[in-house]
């Protein structure tokens, strides 16, 4: 049997960042649970892209596997034309923390620290001086309209503006995907149209984003959406971007 091409979600030509060739996920069980059937995907930076789907449509597992925090249990994950699956857990560690950014529904900020030490601990263990990754830090903070809260606490910021300090601290080593699981879960409506807006800008800066929502109104603000259901791919929308 063929595989299916490789869907393209991308804005531009050249290598992807991240592409998987008929990944999917089985657990173990009585009887055995596949959260994903084989998929093909490429991510190119620049990309935009939506997935959508139920709780339990196999969302978060795409997202993991493309993201490299797991493995699939049958196909082939490249980073940077590079076969993830064969390399050492320290080279795996190393692209990880190089090329790949995260944000989740939580922030996960420190509480006792102001918004930009927070970003700096994303450059930690990068060889930076700690006048270097403060400087980063404040760039990556402007860049995501904070140059007003650099010295603000997470307690003293609004929920929309921790989640700007946690796309800031994913930012911060200039990742070439960023890759965001619900990211406006724990917002009201409009903030998380905020966040949405911003991913979408950040995208077309350069850098790849792959978001997880279960909204289809925020999944409009992508060019790019996929919809899963049991763990297949039943829907690919792709727009011209103008």
């Amino acid at each position: 049997m063929t595989a299916p091409h490789a869907a393209k979600v991308q804005k531009c030509a050249g290598m992807p960042v991240i592409e998987v060739r008929g990944v999917s996920k089985t657990y173990p069980g009585a009887p055995d649970i596949t959260a994903l059937h084989p998929t093909w995907l490429r991510i190119h930076e620049g990309d935009q892209l939506a997935i959508i789907g139920a709780s339990g449509s196999g969302k978060t597992t795409l997202l993991s596997i493309l993201g490299t925090l797991d493995d699939p249990t049958v196909g082939t994950v490249l980073v940077d034309g590079h076969d993830f699956g064969s390399l050492r857990e320290a080279e795996r560690s190393a692209i990880r923390a190089a090329r790949i950014g995260f944000v989740f529904q939580q922030f996960h900020l420190l509480p006792t620290i102001s918004a930009t030490d927070n970003v700096a601990t994303g450059l930690l263990y990068t060889g930076a001086s700690v006048e270097e990754r403060r400087e980063r830090a404040v760039a990556a903070l402007e860049d995501v309209g904070l140059g007003h809260r650099l010295r603000n606490r997470p307690g003293e910021l609004s929920g929309g503006e921790q989640q700007r300090v946690a796309i800031a601290r994913a930012l911060v080593r200039k990742p070439a995907a960023l890759f965001a699981d619900e990211p406006t879960g724990a917002l009201d409506s409009v903030t998380g149209e905020e966040i949405v807006t911003l991913l979408s800008q950040i995208a077309d800066a350069g850098t790849a984003v792959v978001m997880i929502t279960h909204d289809e109104s925020l999944a409009r603000q992508f060019a790019h959406r996929i919809r899963l259901k049991d763990g297949q791919i039943i829907e690919r929308i792709q727009e011209e971007v103008l």
